[in-house]
């Protein structure tokens, strides 16, 4: 079985650029999570046109072997062209992050700092994608500690997204895991996970038995923590796969 709940929030802004979308082939589902970047001209825009060119890819023929390739290479020539049309190049960005999952299999890929969470043996453990910002590399490096990426006034430059020219390092594409066990998913951007800590996002999915509960209960560290008045959009996907 597999339960999945979203949401997509406008926050304290005047307009959400995030935007969710789930599609489905045959048996196969594709969750995709996008950010437009803020600051920038027509992100909202950019967030909507990348989401849905990925699920026309995915709803045309599913997953194959070179999917998240194809999609995210197809999202964002369709973005740069409507860059160009809309004389706006390299102004409409977007984050991207894309999880499908089979009958077989699970994988996913991102671009950016929205992040992806897997945990798996039993809520004991995660895993999380790399963000491609500043502050990664400068966590990575050992100038800040993990716990400061969420407060770090440099936590909004990113390196890499949908829209910007890509150099050599563009999207990452994990490892193909297996459906053998019981684990979960949580795909968020920045205005969710920076509010909800990952000893939570464990404690609130052990103690809860629904998708939609346990995004409910991770929500609510967003409004306890988040200033409303001014906080940024936040979205979040969450997919239980019980075995």
């Amino acid at each position: 079985m597999v339960d999945v709940a979203m949401l997509t929030k406008q926050g304290g802004r005047d307009h959400n650029e995030d935007y969710i979308r789930k599609a489905t082939y045959e048996e196969q589902l594709c969750l995709i999570l996008c950010d437009g970047l803020g600051g920038h001209a027509c992100g909202e825009i950019a967030s909507e046109l990348v989401a849905e060119s990925i699920a026309k890819g995915f709803e045309k023929q599913g997953y194959y072997t070179g999917f998240f390739k194809d999609a995210l290479e197809q999202a964002q020539k369709e973005l740069l062209e409507e860059q160009v049309r809309r004389d706006l190049c390299n102004s409409m960005k977007t984050t991207a992050v894309v999880l499908v999952i089979t009958p077989d299999l699970i994988q996913w890929a991102h671009i950016g700092d929205s992040r992806l969470y897997r945990i798996y043996e039993n809520g004991t453990k995660y895993q999380r994608t790399r963000d491609h910002s500043l502050v990664q590399i400068l966590c990575d490096t050992g100038e800040i500690k993990e716990s400061e990426i969420r407060t770090h006034e440099d936590r909004n430059k990113l390196l890499r997204a949908m829209g910007a020219q890509w150099g050599t390092k563009t999207y990452d594409i994990s490892a193909v895991v297996e459906r053998g066990e019981t684990q979960a998913f949580v795909l968020m951007t920045d205005g969710f996970w920076e509010y909800v800590y990952e000893e939570e996002m464990l404690a609130t999915y052990k103690e809860t038995s629904s998708a939609q509960a346990w995004l409910d209960a991770m929500e609510k560290y967003v409004l306890k923590r988040a200033d409303m008045t001014k906080t940024d959009n936040y979205s979040a996907i969450v997919v239980r796969v019980e075995e």
